[in-house]
């Protein structure tokens, strides 16, 4: 992928998101790992990446009954994804882009969902004869217990009676499936680092299935995921870095070695 010159503002501007550095520097990088990973400081724009794939590549937001275009958060990165050209080996329209507030989102609305579904076949069941016969009955209710049940089916039967790691990979897995592309805005906000690690077997899965997944984050563990491409963001541009390279790792790893001398600084 690479920004199209046509498609850049035509004069320098202050104006995110082309004020941040390595957007205003143009790039171009080619995704050569079925794993990428994103990582920097907080406001290195690893965020705005992601949401400009989303632009790009017409992808829906996993957890939200939103369409790209309706979704306030991704306005401001419209401009960049539509300066992005994509080049793909093997176009796909499958795949989602996942932010952790949409996942929170998405389970209050499931679970509001399936409350609305047995309010309503509680009414359509008092309403029947009480003669009916059983196969009328079940006909007749059929509509909203197979909603049910395909929910349940899916996501388990209530998300939100589960810890937020529990459903949150219950959610993963339900839907990171099958050949697409895949965006994970730091997914390790609900994560345990048990968790995590369920996460990168779930990930592996993926790629190994054929998706194309890029993960933004700030924890080591997902990092660490194998055969993964890592992409630093810094003023300088994007530079691939290996693992122990990453500054983030280098500090957890000077932490947990000496903890003593970090807490006398603070």
């Amino acid at each position: 992928l690479a920004l199209d010159a046509d498609r850049l503002p035509d004069e320098a501007t202050d104006r995110f998101p082309w004020s941040i550095p390595w957007v205003r520097g143009g790039f171009e990088l080619g995704l050569r790992s079925p794993v990428t990973v994103l990582v920097g400081e907080n406001g290195s724009g690893k965020s705005t990446l992601l949401e400009a794939l989303v632009w790009a590549a017409e992808l829906p937001i996993a957890g939200s009954r939103d369409r790209v275009e309706r979704d306030a958060g991704l306005a401001a990165t419209r401009e960049l994804g539509e300066a992005l050209r994509l080049n793909w080996t093997e176009r796909s329209r499958r795949g989602m882009f996942l932010r952790a507030e949409d996942f929170f989102g998405f389970v209050k609305a499931q679970n509001r969902r399936k409350a609305e579904l047995r309010a309503e076949l509680e009414r359509v069941e008092r309403d029947l004869p009480d003669d009916l016969p059983d196969a009328e009955r079940a006909r007749r209710l059929g509509p909203w217990a197979g909603s049910i049940a395909a929910t349940e089916s899916r996501y388990g039967r209530d998300l939100g009676a589960r810890s937020h790691g529990e459903s949150f990979l219950d959610f993963f897995a339900a839907r990171l499936r099958g050949p697409g592309l895949y965006l994970l805005d730091e997914p390790e906000a609900a994560l345990s680092p048990v968790r995590q690690l369920a996460l990168l077997g779930l990930v592996q899965d993926l790629a190994r299935d054929g998706g194309q997944v890029i993960v933004a984050t700030h924890a080591p563990i997902l990092m660490g995921a194998p055969g993964a491409t890592i992409l630093e963001l810094t003023d300088d541009g994007l530079a691939e870095r290996a693992f122990d390279e990453l500054e983030h790792v280098q500090l957890l790893r000077s932490f947990l070695d000496d903890r003593e001398a970090f807490l006398r600084h603070l």
